[in-house]
């Protein structure tokens, strides 16, 4: 199966990403063979936040996200108990009158198209998160966004598209891809057709010339507190906060689990290479948590980790063919919106293999946007790309 290119798509990358892209590509007849280092939903997919969030940083992120969203509506009632999904909603805090603004903007912006939404004044705030702290001016409730447990989503998409014929090779590094072959470290080979780069924040190890920088987060988890949140709560102000042009940044993001624990976010640090919890960080995030959730103060925290978001210039994912390789796509670069955008660019890539019509525009998300990048461009010391933009993730 190695030698004969007898495969349509060999696929890098067992997180949801790819295992996505193995799921649609197996469903539309393909040859697929899915390939993970570690184990399947491990890297960015095991340390990410799994929040199913519409965003409307642009028109291009609006569409993936809301596309996305949508599809994951119609797998949600065939999924395991397991993924633990909960159409939850997303709560929009505005601390002050010039964030309330933006919620009544953001509020209009998503009515006109069609997402389910409402404004809270600061007693409806309060009466639907009893918990958060006195004097908001009042939220955003996003009705339709939703929470999962994205290792267990991967593992299921994977075993899917298995059961649709895809073969999965598991702890199979890939040392080199392109033209039409994944080359393992030590020794053999995948032939496929077309080769799909979805690595996350480790594609720039094989790809060096795509505009993608890993950017870390911090995330917390608590013992077991059902009821404590009942929403997704993030502040208004995060995107203020996400937008900075300081390479390090916190904003309040707290997740209510099925199992009764909060995950407790969010922190960006670009050029920390390190997965040491960088405590400095990790107290400005608690911090932050309890300006907004004073009570948290109180509550055990039962783990710290932290990951890698592969963030692009533009906050836009990559997918689509590679500028120069025929034979491979890429399908990374999603920053903190991979588990959100994961069933989308799935079906875009198996779109693009079987040559047939996409639901959205795909042009927003193509490589060639960036056909003058250098590959130098992605080292600390080069400015010429602005990196400083990055908005609400479902990520660590």
């Amino acid at each position: 199966m190695s030698a004969d290119g007898a495969f349509d798509v060999a696929i890098a990358g067992g997180g949801i990403v790819g295992a996505a892209c193995a799921y649609a590509c197996s469903r539309r007849g393909l040859k697929v063979a899915l390939v993970e280092s570690d184990v399947l939903g491990s890297g960015a997919t095991a340390a990410g936040m799994g929040h199913v969030v519409v965003m409307d940083d642009s028109d291009a992120q609006f569409a993936l996200t809301r596309y996305s969203q949508q599809l994951w509506h119609e797998i949600a009632p065939e999924l395991p108990a397991s993924v633990e999904y909960e159409q939850r909603g997303t709560l929009w805090i505005a601390a002050d009158g010039e964030e309330m603004d933006a919620a009544e903007r953001k509020f209009a912006w998503y009515s006109e198209r069609g997402v389910p939404c409402r404004l809270l004044t600061a007693g409806e705030l309060s009466r639907e998160e009893p918990n958060l702290a006195s004097g908001f001016a009042g939220g955003l409730l996003v009705l339709e966004d939703a929470v999962v447990y994205p290792p267990t989503v991967a593992l299921e998409l994977a075993r899917r598209a298995q059961r649709s014929g895809a073969s999965l090779l598991i702890g199979r590094a890939v040392a080199r891809i392109g033209d039409g072959t994944l080359e393992f470290e030590g020794g053999g080979q995948v032939r496929a057709s077309h080769v799909v780069l979805a690595l996350g924040a480790d594609s720039v190890r094989l790809r060096p010339d795509i505009p993608v920088r890993k950017r870390k987060g911090h995330l917390v988890i608590t013992d077991r507190y059902p009821g404590f949140v009942s929403h997704q709560l993030v502040e208004l102000g995060y995107l203020k906060s996400a937008h900075s042009n300081s390479a390090d940044s916190v904003a309040f993001n707290v997740q209510p689990r099925q199992t009764g624990q909060l995950l407790i976010g969010s922190s960006r640090q670009f050029g920390a290479e390190h997965t040491e919890v960088d405590q400095p960080i990790l107290a400005s995030m608690l911090a932050r948590a309890v300006k907004y959730l004073p009570a948290i103060a109180k509550l055990s925290a039962i783990r710290v980790w932290t990951g890698f978001r592969a963030s692009t210039p533009d906050k836009l994912p990559l997918i689509g063919p590679d500028r120069r390789d025929a034979s491979l796509l890429l399908a990374t670069g999603h920053e903190g919106l991979g588990i959100t955008t994961s069933l989308a660019t799935g079906e875009l890539i198996a779109d693009m293999l079987t040559e047939q019509s996409s639901a959205i525009a795909r042009e927003p998300y193509l490589p060639a946007r960036y056909a003058d990048f250098d590959a130098k461009q992605n080292k600390e010391e080069r400015h010429e790309v602005d990196w400083s933009h990055a908005g609400v993730d479902d990520g660590v």
